[in-house]
């Protein structure tokens, strides 16, 4: 780690590029890196087309094929092989129901808007359609997904940001989607658009619950951090470089960055690695220290829940978009058929009954509640989504299986219809009856929302204009 110039500093709001820099930037970004490789000139966007209703959005994603019949669509007069274990129990708005192990979101459905008819064509564990709108069809097992995939929401809010802003625009945690699983998912990334454009994501080292009490199975715990954000004493740039000061080498790689052509190449996560180190917000958001201890057993003490406040944070101190990825972490840490992994291939209502859903339950009225109590809920569009949904028919092994015909989103916040559903699906949540909708009429909302024209052109690599959107539209019937 580096102290500028030898020099001990303390960091706080407004610190300068010219007056920080650690090295814990050279560990983020690799070995071998050169000041021409953090800074750029100034970035050529898109202007915003309106104010939108939400300032922000936070996307919780419950990857795996969450079973959004046992949650949000339950059919209690099916077979019992369709209709599965749970009740239904009645929501803050009359004739909306939802899942008995549900009991403190279903008090915010007044608040909420249910897609229940959901679908695509792309195939199981895609996750491009959710964050993209992209019904492509892809290998979801390719460990870095493609640069010509279209760019993640998130990522067109990073393409919009305004010049002068440093914070990110664009945030996840605890890490990146399929961290897990040793790859990186489809969606969620810059695409097209470039490297620049991907979130900035948090690190998180799972570990189970070997306690998690009487008739529950265990969550991941622990809670995400930004990698190498903290300054140490010992080093300093003089160290490196006695010659000369470091303001000299900052503006002489400042403009040879600026002469360099090739600037779209630029990897903006490296950028903002400097970034990070001059941002006490960013790192202030992440420091759950900070916060009250009470607010932090409210949201829970599972990874999601410590993932979820910080992403409230992130927003509060300015970030637009950020996503809390509820994934698996088999692949990392064996643990017996334990994950709380929502791919419920075998004993589906014993996992949600005794982890998922009262961890969900838990974090998400949480949520709600605290941006309410803190006048942020009118202003932050909040949507809860899966890659896609289970079949209607339970299998042999007490599970649900891969169904990507018929499944919900659920919104909430600035600019929804609370206590509206759009959409239903026939008597065994297996097929759409009305209103069919798209995962790009879900991305055509949120952008909606924002006040980002679902229809904006965007160009891929060989100059072709494509909607942002992927040609969805808004859904009306939700839109306050």
């Amino acid at each position: 780690m580096l102290r500028m110039l030898g020099n001990p500093r303390r960091f706080c709001d407004g610190i300068t590029r010219r007056e920080a820099l650690t090295a814990g930037a050279f560990s983020v970004l690799g070995g071998g890196f050169h000041l021409s490789d953090l800074l750029a000139g100034e970035e050529r966007r898109p202007p915003g087309t309106r104010p939108g209703k939400a300032k922000s959005v936070l996307l919780l994603y419950l990857h795996g094929g969450a079973p959004t019949q046992d949650m949000f669509d339950l059919k209690p007069a099916a077979p019992a092989e369709i209709r599965g274990e749970f009740r239904p129990i009645a929501s803050s708005v009359p004739g909306i129901q939802v899942c008995e192990h549900l009991p403190k979101t279903a008090a915010w459905m007044h608040r909420c808007a249910l897609v229940r008819t959901v679908h695509h064509h792309a195939g199981c564990h895609n996750t491009l359609p959710g964050f993209t709108g992209s019904e492509q069809v892809v290998d979801v097992n390719d460990p870095i997904p493609k640069d010509t995939y279209p760019p993640g929401m998130g990522a067109v809010c990073e393409y919009l940001k305004p010049p002068d802003v440093d914070l990110p625009h664009y945030v996840a945690v605890p890490n990146y989607l399929g961290w897990g699983w040793a790859l990186k998912r489809p969606g969620p990334w810059g695409g097209f658009l470039g490297k620049r454009y991907d979130p900035l994501c948090g690190e998180y080292q799972p570990v189970l619950d070997a306690k998690p009490g009487p008739g529950r199975r265990p969550m991941w715990l622990g809670t995400p951090f930004l990698a190498d954000a903290d300054l140490s004493p010992g080093m300093t740039i003089d160290r490196l470089n006695t010659r000369r000061s470091l303001l000299q080498q900052i503006d002489d790689e400042q403009r040879r960055f600026e002469a360099r052509p090739a600037a779209d190449s630029f990897d903006r996560v490296r950028r903002r690695a400097f970034s990070l180190l001059t941002a006490s917000k960013l790192k202030a958001a992440f420091d759950l220290r900070l916060e009250d201890p009470r607010v932090r057993d409210r949201y829970g003490n599972h990874v999601v829940g410590s993932s979820t406040l910080i992403a409230r944070r992130l927003i509060e101190a300015g970030v637009r978009f950020v996503e809390v990825y509820w994934d698996g972490y088999t692949y990392r840490v064996p643990n017996n058929g334990l994950d709380p992994y929502w791919d419920t291939h075998a004993n589906n209502f014993v996992q949600l009954k005794q982890a998922n859903l009262p961890n969900l339950d838990q974090t998400y009225s949480t949520l709600l509640s605290d941006l309410d109590e803190r006048g942020l809920l009118d202003e932050t569009l909040v949507v809860m989504m899966s890659d896609f949904g289970r079949t209607p028919r339970v299998n042999a092994a007490a599970g649900r299986d891969h169904w990507t015909y018929c499944y919900t989103v659920v919104f909430a916040g600035a600019g929804i219809r609370g206590g509206t559903v759009c959409g239903a699906s026939d008597a065994h949540a297996a097929y759409i009856k009305d209103r069919p909708v798209r995962p790009a009429d879900i991305c055509a909302t949120i952008y909606h929302c924002l006040g980002i024209d679902p229809d904006m052109p965007i160009h891929d690599r060989s100059g072709r204009p494509t909607a942002v959107a992927q040609g969805g539209e808004r859904i009306r019937e939700i839109l306050a």
